[in-house]
């Protein structure tokens, strides 16, 4: 995928305003070439530096920028200059990805061999054995708890981790 193709998608786009927040979306969005100073970026984008340097530390720790200090030989200041490296994005998102399968398979899984109880008039969720200890009554409200059908839960779970596991199986094929 180019570059300009991945800026302009708007999963990328949307995986870096989740990583880097509204205030550092300028500074992730138009990366420039080369290789820039957070003061230039600063400057250039009309933002506060700390907002930059925030949103250029998450890129850093998230693998889609480096940088390299330069030491000014006459006052001892160090500089740093960033560069952008966001052909790892693909690379992060399958492995996001991967993450939340593990997740949703984990909590499907958990559904699917626990028993609940639901009180109608608090929303509250118990699993059988709170549920008994409460001797079936909501601790909250003192309503009788019923048995709460997950079914229709699972069945979405099911359906969604089956989206996944298809999508996770086409972009190994890319």
């Amino acid at each position: 995928m180019a570059f300009e193709d991945l800026l302009n998608d708007p999963v990328i786009q949307k995986y870096l305003h989740e990583l880097v927040g509204p205030t550092g979306m300028p500074v992730a969005a138009a990366p420039p070439e080369g290789e820039v100073t957070d003061e230039e970026l600063a400057e250039e984008l009309g933002l506060e530096l700390n907002d930059v340097r925030r949103a250029l530390f998450i890129l850093y720790e998230n693998d889609l920028a480096t940088y390299r200090r330069v030491r000014d030989e006459d006052s001892g200041w160090l500089t740093y200059l960033w560069t952008f490296h966001y052909d790892n994005i693909p690379e992060n998102l399958k492995e996001e990805m991967e993450r939340l399968l593990e997740a949703l398979e984990n909590r499907e899984e958990y559904e699917r061999t626990h028993e609940f109880y639901l009180c109608d008039v608090c929303s509250i969720r118990f699993e059988f054995g709170e549920a008994m200890d409460f001797g079936f009554e909501c601790p909250e409200c003192g309503s009788p708890i019923e048995a709460m059908e997950n079914d229709r839960l699972v069945e979405a779970m099911e359906w969604r981790l089956d989206q996944l596991k298809t999508e996770l199986n086409a972009d190994v094929g890319n």
